[in-house]
């Protein structure tokens, strides 16, 4: 059984992954800066979580190469739709809130998430359900966790 060639999606695949732990590493030494111990935790975790998923992913790819990869046919859209609604939502927090700006992330990725066809009854459910999470969230951040939320 022969190992597939090195394509463009596995070295994409490869530095996306690399570039993930070296954020995660840097993230982990800014927090070291920080004055209040209980506002290094949460950046702390995430940048954690973050290495060792970056890890385990770049592990992998390097254990099991693929074809599989990079940008397809038909799906690049969705890559930076997804991006877009991450970025707007990191830009507008500031000015129209927590909620708010997370209904933007919530939106966008769940446009480039979907690949079935959408009708009335699934968007609603999909609103609905994203309202829930959303919700959820806030009360868990600015009440249980006591966090300042924008």
């Amino acid at each position: 059984m022969s190992r597939p060639q090195t394509s463009e999606g596995q070295i994409g695949s490869l530095a996306v992954s690399a570039v993930m732990v070296l954020a995660g590493v840097v993230t982990l030494w800014d927090t070291q800066g920080y004055a209040d111990r209980d506002s290094q935790v949460f950046p702390q975790t995430v940048a954690i979580l973050l290495i060792i998923t970056a890890l385990g992913s770049l592990v992998w790819r390097l254990l099991h190469p693929s074809d599989n990869g990079g940008f397809g046919a038909d799906i690049w859209w969705r890559r930076l739709l997804l991006v877009a609604a991450l970025f707007a939502c990191a830009l507008t927090m500031p000015s129209i809130g927590f909620l708010a700006s997370g209904a933007i992330a919530f939106a966008g990725g769940l446009i480039a998430a979907m690949h079935d066809r959408w009708d009335a009854r699934t968007a609603l459910i999909f609103g609905l359900s994203g309202a829930v999470v959303m919700g959820a969230f806030y009360a868990l951040f600015k009440f249980v966790l006591i966090v300042p939320l924008p």
